[in-house]
């Protein structure tokens, strides 16, 4: 029997991460797989071969896209020929939506199977992209409760396969002793500040985030540093006397005493490990008014938005200003109720997104589809 060929597209640092542990899963479940993929360093240790890195891809704001529009014309151009000199039996497309339909779309008229784990987020704005994913999309695989609902609505029947988060948690064991000796910490209270992920969002946020958190006596402030990035990227913006970890960001997590969170998956992963946070997000002005008439949800964070109330503070352009953090982060710092009642909330985040194994599921349903 010849090997299944499978291709894959992840466009961000979490898409790289949900598709490395879904690549490994599939060859636990079936065997030799040959892998051609868009992705990150994650996907790549997994093996197969590496068509363009994340690197390259993450464009984010209407502004930047248009800039950047030509790259991304030429990326789905090249794509599709790649895609067509493959000849996989299946095409796995991950999130990164503006990109992937295009292609999705491309691919079924081709005979292509089109299957989409991480659902584009179209119940925030453009709700009308479902039509299109029901015309073109073989089988959406969603990891949030409300989203199976929502596309229910729509006569659009998907499988909900749980948050793939939640087997990152349970596979990450914390030593907090052990990561201080090697970080060369003391045992002076942290707080962990991510910024993002990608140089617009870290080369807007940090400077404010690092303004907001001066002053505060006897703390350790430390970065989170993105794979994507170099040390050298983030000294422009910051202190160099304040430490960043690149791929420790759990552990980071897990040693501090709050978190200043850049909107996005990290939200959520601040939450499964129970560090209190606050939630930053301030984009191109121009980009924010565009999507502020389009966006039709209540919160930006995943956390609120599974919750479906706000249980961490977002503060969202004109309200996220050092002053506003600074005021944030003394309240999650001394007010014991407001931790415990946020904490508390936590607990029951993650009882609503379940247990995990969600990239058993969908490796499981993918191979069955594909064996029929």
């Amino acid at each position: 029997m010849k090997n299944k060929k499978i291709y894959l597209i992840a466009g961000e640092a979490s898409g790289d991460l949900h598709g490395s542990n879904l690549m490994q899963t599939l060859i636990e479940e079936e065997g030799n797989i040959e892998f051609r993929f868009w992705g990150g360093d994650k996907m790549q240790k997994i093996g197969g071969d590496l068509v363009k890195h994340i690197n390259e891809l993450a464009f984010m704001g209407f502004i930047e896209v248009l800039m950047n529009l030509r790259t991304i014309l030429k990326n789905i151009s090249f794509c599709k020929k790649d895609i067509e000199a493959f000849q996989p039996d299946a095409l796995i497309l991950i999130d990164y939506p503006g990109f992937n339909l295009r292609i999705a779309e491309w691919a079924k008229s081709k005979g292509i199977k089109v299957y989409y784990y991480i659902s584009p987020q179209v119940w925030a704005w453009k709700q009308n992209r479902v039509h299109k994913i029901k015309k073109v999309v073989d089988r959406m695989f969603v990891i949030l409760p409300f989203e199976k609902e929502f596309y229910k609505k729509f006569n659009y029947d998907t499988k909900y396969v749980g948050h793939p988060l939640l087997d990152e948690i349970k596979k990450y064991k914390f030593d907090n002793k052990r990561f201080r000796i090697e970080n060369n910490l003391d045992n002076r209270k942290i707080i962990a500040v991510l910024p993002g992920s990608r140089k617009q969002e870290v080369s807007k946020k940090l400077p404010m985030m690092l303004k907001a958190l001066e002053g505060f006596n006897d703390i350790q402030i430390i970065i989170a540093g993105a794979p994507t990035l170099s040390p050298e990227f983030y000294k422009k913006y910051m202190n160099a006397s304040i430490p960043i970890l690149f791929g420790k960001t759990y552990e980071l997590l897990s040693a501090s005493e709050l978190a200043v969170v850049t909107s996005g998956t990290a939200t959520l992963e601040t939450a499964l490990l129970k560090t209190p946070e606050v939630v930053c997000y301030k984009g191109a002005k121009i980009s924010y008014m565009i999507a502020k008439r389009l966006v039709k949800i209540d919160y930006i964070s995943l956390v609120n938005l599974i919750m479906g109330k706000e249980i961490v503070k977002e503060l969202i352009q004109d309200e996220c200003t050092p002053e506003t953090i600074k005021q944030e982060v003394k309240r999650l710092l001394f007010d014991e109720k407001y931790r415990s009642k946020m904490l508390k909330d936590f607990d029951e985040l993650a009882k609503i997104l379940g247990g995990g194994g969600a990239s058993k599921r969908v490796a499981q349903s993918l191979l069955e589809d594909m064996n029929n």
